[in-house]
């Protein structure tokens, strides 16, 4: 998700699940060709696995930003074909490919034969007065074609003339029957669901079999940013490993790269704002929020900070549960 899912937030998100496969910020290919390639690329060893997702429509670019990509030592190149917002249409590139599916294969071919790793497609079901039933297909079988195995379908279409980005996450309906049509047609192909999933609950029921299909996989976006606890549930229910890691366990497994990157210079309110949402739904999640804001943006704020939201956390619990033994 664009200015969201950076190098910060990634490790934030590690810290609480070992297994998810975790995805960049969508990065335009000229941009990491010709811009500054640590700021757009760097990360840390801790993020694994995770997968570069580019933006673009020119093959011989794309092929360049993906081995660029590659040797920054990425798991995946994904290529979005989703994303509906207005400069990615002026750059020709997002959801407006979906009516270019030749062009797409093309873009998925130059990757492949650019890099070793994993080369995939995140898409919609279509854009406009498309039919979902004829673009989805339209497009898979063109990838599909070029060698691509792997889809990550947002089970909606995409409005580019009359809806918002906001508009289009939420408006169009949701076709999750469509994309379970098309893992039914094609069995051999890696079909991952992604649209309006808000709770692992919902996740799970997305991934049980129905109807004798079953898909293999889910993407969370918006919730997983905003109510990042729910991920440390993920290996457990999900892939079936581990136990649940709970918001201060998963605090204490980012202090060391708070540490790192606050000694290299970086700021704390970059990276404490990821952290934001973590204590969603507990006694003292709005002193926590309010102390990371307010004194994490302080000249030399520091883990000094977080020590004290996570103490007002601890200190609203423990009153908690005092009324509660009173009662």
């Amino acid at each position: 998700m664009m200015d969201w899912t950076d190098r910060h937030c990634r490790a934030f998100h590690r810290a609480l699940t070992r297994h998810a496969l975790l995805y960049t910020e969508m990065v335009t290919a000229p941009a990491v060709i010709h811009g500054d390639r640590d700021r757009l690329l760097g990360m840390d060893a801790v993020e694994h696995p995770v997968a570069l997702q580019l933006g673009g429509s020119e093959p011989e670019q794309l092929a360049e930003a993906a081995q660029i990509g590659a040797t920054y030592g990425y798991d995946e190149i994904n290529l979005n074909v989703g994303c509906p917002s207005d400069r990615v249409q002026s750059g020709r590139f997002g959801a407006c490919l979906m009516r270019e599916p030749e062009l797409v294969a093309d873009c998925m071919a130059a990757i492949r034969e650019a890099v070793s790793v994993p080369a995939t497609v995140k898409c919609r079901i279509g854009v406009d007065e498309q039919d979902p039933e004829v673009s989805l297909y339209a497009l898979v079988e063109a990838c599909e074609r070029a060698g691509v195995t792997s889809f990550v379908v947002h089970a909606r279409k995409a409005w580019l003339n009359g809806l918002s980005p906001k508009e289009n996450r939420d408006v169009p309906p949701l076709d999750y029957d469509l994309v379970r049509r098309l893992k039914r047609d094609k069995p051999d192909l890696t079909i991952v669901i992604n649209g309006g999933i808000a709770s692992l609950e919902a996740a799970e029921a997305l991934l049980a079999p129905t109807d004798g299909v079953t898909l293999d996989g889910v993407m969370l976006g918006r919730a997983a940013y905003h109510e990042p606890a729910l991920l440390g549930a993920v290996d457990r229910r999900v892939f079936g490993e581990g136990a649940d890691v709970d918001a201060f366990t998963a605090l204490d497994r980012y202090r060391p790269y708070l540490a790192a990157r606050l000694d290299e210079g970086v700021h704390l309110p970059a990276m404490a704002r990821h952290m934001l949402g973590l204590m969603h739904g507990r006694p003292g999640a709005r002193a926590f929020r309010r102390i990371l804001t307010v004194e994490g943006v302080r000249p030399g704020a520091g883990l000094e900070v977080l020590d004290r939201a996570v103490e007002a956390v601890r200190e609203a619990e423990a009153r908690r549960d005092r009324m509660g033994e009173a009662a």
